[in-house]
């Protein structure tokens, strides 16, 4: 396995097209193992990840992240350890770490000497991590739904509904301290490609009430008017620089200008 993902680097052009596959091909094989643990009996895929495998977001991301949808026994430390097993017999020179200890249960999985193989980096000793995070008290009302995709591996996976997922991200948008470039280059990516997309208004609502939300909740007339404000206050430079390392296509980052975004969220 790891001769393959290596490969599949040889044939690309640039060091950062090189880092970007070596990255989402380890995240789609710790997705299979966890496919053939039977994790997506009791856990959702979610996040920016979860937008990029299933929907071929045009950005890259980071981390690995799902939520607990149903009761289960699974042990995480196990889990982790397992993949790591795994990980292993396909290779792979890989540490882990994890901690259940927390209502966001987290691991990190640090790849060593797979960056300077795949012709990324001149060290050997520089690093390529995942990081996976499983929330274990999710907010309510998300609607789930299987997908079957294929991206390097075919995976069988279970994950929210498209409008739960964009109450996810607006919930992300609205409630964050610091608002983050890739969360308002998702909103206008939502926004440009599913025109009459409506939040699953519940789950918007619930993530919100969870994370200690104070103004009155948003609903199905109002909720743009509570992401047009966020827009309208963000440091734009900042959030334009953030994005430079994860787009696939610069030329997105002026497409979803703060501008277009707003246009895109005044269409009824």
């Amino acid at each position: 396995m790891k001769d393959y993902v290596l490969e599949l680097a040889s044939q690309q052009d640039t060091v950062r097209e090189k880092f970007n596959l070596v990255r989402e091909y380890l995240q789609a094989y710790i997705l299979k193992i966890f496919m053939d643990e039977g994790f997506f009996r009791s856990a959702a895929f979610v996040g920016g990840t979860a937008l990029r495998f299933l929907y071929s977001l045009p950005r890259y991301s980071e981390d690995l992240v799902f939520s607990f949808v149903y009761p289960s026994r699974l042990n995480f430390i196990a889990l982790i350890q397992k993949t790591k097993e795994e990980l292993l017999r396909s290779g792979y020179t890989v540490e882990v770490s994890a901690n259940d200890e927390k209502t966001v249960n987290n691991a990190w999985a640090k790849f060593k000497g797979l960056l300077y193989e795949a012709g990324v980096s001149p060290l050997r000793s520089e690093n390529l991590s995942v990081k996976i995070e499983i929330d274990t008290n999710p907010p309510q009302g998300a609607v789930l739904k299987n997908e079957v995709v294929t991206k390097f591996l075919p995976l069988s996976i279970l994950s929210y509904d498209l409008p739960s997922l964009f109450s996810g991200k607006l919930g992300a948008v609205l409630s964050r301290k610091y608002t983050k470039g890739r969360d308002l280059f998702d909103l206008g990516w939502y926004l440009s490609k599913w025109r009459d997309i409506v939040p699953n208004i519940a789950l918007l609502r619930n993530s919100l009430t969870q994370t200690g939300w104070t103004d009155t909740l948003p609903d199905e007339n109002n909720w743009r008017d509570f992401v047009c404000k966020v827009v309208k206050r963000v440091n734009w430079n900042k959030i334009e620089q953030e994005l430079n390392n994860f787009v696939e296509r610069k030329s997105d980052i002026q497409t979803f200008s703060r501008d277009n975004i707003l246009a895109l969220l005044s269409r009824q």
